[in-house]
């Protein structure tokens, strides 16, 4: 094979599921992260359409599904914390807003890490600073380990992708911004959700929510609203979290607590929901994988489907093509440029939809909420649910053959 050292940036999903399929194939991986170790902890994120049945296909359903979070489903509540609308888990078939297997995305990370291991290489606490190719490989620097040349790098680092900067150009001509800001963070202490995930709205395009996390007395929360593109350090939690609290000061239901949670938080983090938009996903030997190369936004829900099948399906066009990048990276692009597409189309109101401005919206909101398994919402929101399936996963032979449960 040729390119047969590899180079993932990136540790959270699709860069170890990428690391686990491109090691069965014969690959040798190397992956750098720059967190000190895999990331823990954070909010949940679904497994449904395809992207389930690649966590099949790994052979690690039965973990995750025990590692899952226990929801009932999704409840809009008012300012007094009454019930305005529910969509319980089993709704489409458990392919609903919430979906039937939620799991912590540290702890699905943690999973595929783990099923990456020994085969794999990982250079934590650090980041690439530089890419130089030629017609024989990609000679990398590092922030802190020693430069070194790989066959081709994969970008897997997330919505700022620092190898996209460097391979791409500028954040500015592929990301689009949906004027939406959320802060994520973890609260630890009594409070009786009943299982459910509650969200509220306020006018002014303002989101406060809080689930259930997996262990007892963990309650993830979050505090969204809606603003023309901010100008504000990415770097400086305080700064963040001042902003957040002048934004949703007075909004009612249980914003006080949330609050006072968001400021005492460890695991706090704040940023814009934007989409990445590419004509291509490579250039040379360097290519991208999930929201790197094509982020839905946490409005579609299809952000980790669009991670696990990229990675199944970019590790397998290299193991078709021997690793000649040429012929796979076009591959790949084929196979998934149209999934990513409709993966991509927001669901019915978009950001409007999910914080509307005024109290009427809000009102209009829940009642299509309520309407949601009826026709003809349903049929909507059903073809919005389904589009996590909408690919038919290749067969690439020796990488697909059974592996056992681990």
């Amino acid at each position: 094979m040729r390119n047969t050292d590899i180079l993932i940036s990136g540790a959270g999903i699709g860069g170890p599921a990428l690391a686990y399929w491109l090691t069965t194939a014969g690959f040798t991986v190397t992956v750098v992260e720059r967190a000190p170790e895999p990331r823990p902890g954070g909010q949940t994120v679904d497994l449904r359409g395809a992207g389930r049945d690649v966590i099949t296909r790994m052979g690690l359903m039965g973990r995750a599904r025990e590692l899952s979070v226990d929801q009932r489903g999704l409840a809009t509540v008012d300012a007094s914390g009454r019930f305005t609308s529910r969509m319980p888990t089993d709704s489409f078939g458990g392919e609903g807003m919430v979906s039937e297997i939620e799991i912590l995305r540290g702890d699905l990370g943690r999973l595929l890490y783990e099923a990456t291991l020994p085969d794999t290489e990982y250079l934590f606490d650090d980041t690439v600073t530089g890419l130089e190719q030629d017609d024989e490989g990609v000679a990398v620097t590092f922030e802190k380990a020693a430069p070194r040349r790989f066959g081709l790098v994969v970008g897997a680092d997330g919505l700022h992708s620092v190898v996209r900067a460097l391979a791409f150009g500028p954040e500015s001509a592929c990301v689009r911004p949906l004027d939406v800001y959320t802060a994520w963070f973890t609260l630890t202490e009594e409070w009786d959700l009943d299982g459910w995930f509650q969200m509220y709205n306020a006018p002014g395009g303002l989101v406060a929510s809080a689930r259930p996390g997996r262990l007892p007395g963990e309650i993830k929360a979050g505090l969204s609203f809606r603003s023309a593109p901010l100008a504000h350090d990415r770097r400086d939690s305080a700064a963040q979290k001042e902003l957040v609290a002048r934004r949703f000061a007075g909004a009612g239901w249980e914003v006080p607590r949330l609050l006072r949670g968001m400021r005492a938080a460890s695991d706090f983090f704040f940023d814009s929901m934007s989409q990445v938009r590419l004509d291509r996903w490579s250039r040379g030997r360097a290519v991208l994988l999930g929201d790197a190369g094509y982020c839905a936004s946490p409005l579609t829900g299809l952000g980790t489907s669009l991670a696990l099948v990229g990675a199944y399906v970019l590790a397998g066009e290299l193991a078709a093509a021997d690793g000649d990048h040429r012929v796979a990276f076009a591959k790949y692009d084929e196979v998934m440029r149209d999934y990513v597409g409709r993966a991509q189309q927001l669901p019915p109101g978009g950001a409007a939809g999910f914080a509307p401005s005024s109290a009427l919206g809000i009102r209009l909101r829940d009642l299509s909420m309520r309407s949601m398994t009826r026709w003809p919402v349903r049929n909507l929101l059903a073809a919005q649910f389904a589009k996590a399936g909408d690919i038919a996963l290749p067969d690439y032979g020796r990488i697909t053959a059974p592996v056992p449960t681990r």
